[in-house]
């Protein structure tokens, strides 16, 4: 049964109203934890965006698809559709940190909603989040502290609309910076993301899922390994250079192969692999190997 929603967070200062934080701006809103005293849990739908940056998030919070915790600190971001936080439970408590929330009217026409698309992070799922060092904290809460001092000393002043929305951008650049950082660390010796990646190929075959479900795909394979497709895409780019589409093609072209010169026909070998059609088998295949597959067998 799904939880009930305390609090729906249409205008970008509808949380910090909800918690007594004070005010500057209609379409920004900057909510320093550490001055908030005690304040209430809620489980949020937001219609705005928001970066949550704090010491400890309250257990068991919901973010994206599942829940999380995480006591070391780090960031979370959502955006419009989303639902993130923890159901009143009746309970106050203090936390440390900061809250930046801005709405799509701020950011219309601007540098920031025409790179939106490359800030894939406001799209990740449950145990996504972004765990930051020392010193990336430092720098997220500099800049969230300097967007408060702006919005207290001039509010919405026009002309300081631009200053607001070039912080705003820095610090999601900073943030796309620090999310490269950590795919390097998660694709070193240390990680196994890729290899149960193929892993999940392999069984995919091997348990004949292809002949229900066609081809595998994108979204089935993040599912298997319980991320989500664009944190999974983000990983194997960082570590392969390659999407994980290309990747899978690839798996798909090497396994035709295999297939073709064990003497199997180009149509089974096409209903082996889960095309619909051999046609689609034979351009596909052609375009990875510059040959079709008849080709290939008589090469």
């Amino acid at each position: 049964m799904p939880e009930k929603i305390d609090l729906y967070i249409n205008e970008a200062n509808d949380y910090a109203r909800d918690i007594g934080a004070p005010t500057w701006h209609p379409h920004v809103s900057i909510v320093h934890y550490d001055e908030a005293g005690k304040i209430r849990h809620s489980l949020n739908r937001y219609k705005v965006y928001g970066l949550f940056l704090q010491r400890e998030f309250p257990e068991n919070l919901v973010y994206g698809i599942g829940r999380y915790h995480e006591a070391g600190g780090s960031l979370l971001a959502l955006s419009p559709g989303q639902i993130g936080g923890k159901q009143d439970d009746g309970t106050r408590r203090e936390y440390s940190g900061w809250a930046l929330l801005f709405d799509a009217h701020f950011i219309h026409d601007s540098e920031i909603e025409r790179r939106m698309a490359d800030y894939h992070f406001f799209s990740y799922n449950a145990n996504e989040a972004l765990f930051l060092t020392a010193e990336e904290k430092e720098v997220l809460a500099g800049l969230m502290a300097n967007i408060r001092e702006e919005l207290k000393a001039h509010g919405s002043d026009e002309g300081q609309n631009d200053i607001i929305r070039d912080y705003i951008l820095l610090i999601l650049d900073y943030c796309r910076r620090f999310y490269a950082r950590q795919f390097k660390e998660m694709t070193t010796a240390g990680s196994d993301i890729l290899s149960r990646f193929q892993q999940v190929l392999v069984d995919y075959y091997d348990k004949g899922r292809q002949r229900k479900d066609g081809l595998p795909s994108v979204k089935y394979c993040a599912s298997e390994l319980c991320l989500s497709a664009g944190y999974f895409g983000d990983i194997v780019r960082e570590a392969l250079g390659e999407s994980p589409k290309d990747y899978i093609r690839s798996f798909i072209v090497m396994r035709a192969k295999s297939l073709l010169l064990s003497g199997i026909g180009v149509t089974q070998a096409s209903e082996q692999l889960g095309f619909e059609y051999p046609s689609h088998f034979t351009r596909l295949f052609k375009q990875m190997t510059g040959q079709t597959p008849s080709q290939f067998k008589m090469s």
